[in-house]
């Protein structure tokens, strides 16, 4: 009972705090860390033990799963060098020199330790990434760069996180079997997420053949997809992240959407929507949670005169050089692409001073990091207790929030005027292919009613294929390039959904009424309502395009 009411306050909170950031300005994820924290900090408040495993198990399959399906994979693509210079390049010079700069720092920290909090602390969250950076303020390109390396440097940083902390209970480290290790927790990852794609869609098959299979049982079988990738790659001793991104990242581009009925995927696409909501809510909660017992456990290493300063200082100094060495890493990477390109006579597009800095602050650490510290061991291999257990957990949290407090203060400033004004290039694409669209469709709907016949089925034809064309006529005209004619369609296309909607709230009012006079019973009424609300959605949806 006890679990049941944790979990009924936690969505609770979710909700809540959805309805909070318009008020109070804040970024959802800071937003809900703070909730978790006041909730926790009294003495008698909610408090939880987080199982590391079973903590990477629930939230993040799912949530980097439906990040990857949602990132644009042609620009992805385009963009390989960078990001892949990011998610690996970058995790082994964070280890190398966040290690020994905590290890000058904090010298009671073994170097051994210090590299496995560099290695946990060198992946960025996908999650929060995605809540704190703003779109519309951040370039394109860069973007898009964050967004593939937060979705691949977890594996990388993990990998190295185990053999750092494998190091420290052996005392002996192999680069070489490191190496190889780091090499099959990739390409088995991959292989993993492949081989639960192909089980889903076999599924999916199956219950397509068996005829009468409810949508629910199919939409039930892409929530599991990215549990059953996550789980393989685990079984077998791979990255289960990388699993579950790989999965993410191939759904879209497969066929197996094909083996959906179409209420199905109407299904899955609102439910994944609710999901991904609810899941990050409480995954930020989560995290307050932990913060009142860290910070009231402050190791005596970092407090030798000052109960506060020190450690919060020491937490910022780390932040600060994470953001450091991330910046220089980009740098040295902008300066070998610019000279790369000058040398194929290419043309080079190197990224500016502040756009280098709004990327090295966008790196922000989130439930990743704080579920591979907390999972480090108790004892060593001798029974003597793991060295600076309590300091590094308590570094790792402290760098989640600063990080994350200072990408949602500062990034806004450093990004301001980045973007030039003007219509988004992805607003364009999306014109230009809604315009090919509705043209392919006018020419076959011409082409079929010019085959209806004669007499009176040819009129028949004719009259339902101009009544169609002409919408498509109207969606040309709403994206045509000139001002004058995109601004009367709009017009024309505003008048017609405020009738839309009219005619849609006039529906909903006859439907209540003759369920009150007891002409339908409220069975029909729902039908009747899903269906009302189905279309009101679509015309939100054209709406919104507009």
């Amino acid at each position: 009972m006890d679990v049941a009411v944790f979990i009924l306050v936690v969505h609770a909170f979710v909700a809540l705090s959805g309805a909070l950031v318009r008020l109070v300005r804040l970024p959802l994820p800071v937003l809900q860390i703070a909730i978790g924290a006041a909730l926790a900090w009294p003495a008698k408040g909610l408090h939880v033990e987080i199982d590391p495993e079973l903590f990477l198990l629930v939230f993040i399959p799912p949530l980097l799963f439906g990040d990857a399906f949602a990132a644009p994979k042609r620009e992805l693509i385009e963009l390989r060098g960078p990001i892949l210079d990011l998610a690996v390049g970058l995790v082994f010079f964070t280890i190398v020199g966040f290690g020994y700069a905590l290890h000058w720092l904090v010298p009671s920290i073994p170097l051994v330790v210090a590299f496995a909090l560099a290695a946990v602390l060198s992946p960025t969250d996908a999650v929060a990434v995605s809540s704190i950076v703003d779109r519309n303020v951040v370039p394109a390109r860069l973007m898009h760069i964050l967004e593939g390396e937060s979705l691949l440097n977890d594996a990388s940083g993990l990998v190295m996180f185990r053999f750092a902390v494998a190091a420290a209970l052996t005392g002996s480290f192999s680069l070489a079997a490191a190496s190889l290790t780091f090499l099959y927790a990739v390409a088995a990852g991959i292989l993993a997420g492949i081989a639960a794609l192909f089980i889903a869609a076999k599924a999916l098959q199956i219950l397509g053949r068996i005829g009468g299979a409810p949508a629910e049982a199919q939409v039930l079988v892409m929530i599991l997809l990215p549990f059953v990738a996550y789980l393989i790659a685990e079984h077998v001793g791979a990255s289960g992240i990388l699993a579950a991104v790989t999965a993410g990242l191939l759904t879209g581009t497969s066929s197996i959407f094909r083996y959906l009925a179409v209420s199905a995927r109407i299904q899955a696409m609102s439910l994944w929507s609710t999901l991904t909501f609810v899941f990050n809510g409480a995954l930020f909660i989560l995290l307050g949670l932990q913060l009142p017992d860290i910070i009231r456990r402050v190791p005596p290493e970092l407090t030798s005169r000052h109960w506060l300063f020190e450690p919060a200082l020491t937490v910022l100094l780390l932040t600060l050089c994470l953001i450091g060495l991330r910046f220089l890493w980009i740098w040295i990477g902008d300066m070998a692409a610019v000279i790369a390109a000058r040398l194929g006579k290419r043309k080079a597009e190197p990224f500016g001073f502040r756009v280098r800095l709004a990327g090295s602050v966008a790196g922000v650490r989130g439930a990743i990091t704080l579920a591979g510290i907390l999972s480090l061991p108790f004892a060593l291999q001798d029974g003597s207790p793991f060295p600076a257990r309590d300091v590094v957990i308590f570094l790792a949290a402290g760098v989640i929030v600063c990080s994350l407090l200072i990408a949602s203060l500062a990034l806004p400033r450093i990004a301001r005027g980045l973007v030039e004004p003007g219509e988004d290039p992805g607003a364009a694409e999306e014109r230009r292919a809604r315009v090919g669209a509705a043209n392919a469709a006018i020419a076959r709907i011409e082409s079929l009613a010019s085959e209806g016949g004669e007499g009176e089925a040819a009129e028949a034809w004719l009259a339902v294929a101009d009544s169609i064309v002409a919408g498509y006529r109207r969606r040309i005209a709403a994206s045509d390039e000139a001002d004058e004619a995109r601004a009367e369609a709009r017009e024309a296309g505003r008048l017609e959904l405020e009738l839309r909607h009219a005619g849609l709230e006039a529906e909903r009012a006859a439907v209540r009424a003759m369920f009150r006079s007891r002409e339908i019973n409220d069975h029909t009424m729902r039908a009747l309502f899903s269906e009302i609300t189905l279309t009101e959605a679509l015309l939100k949806s054209r709406q919104g395009r507009k």
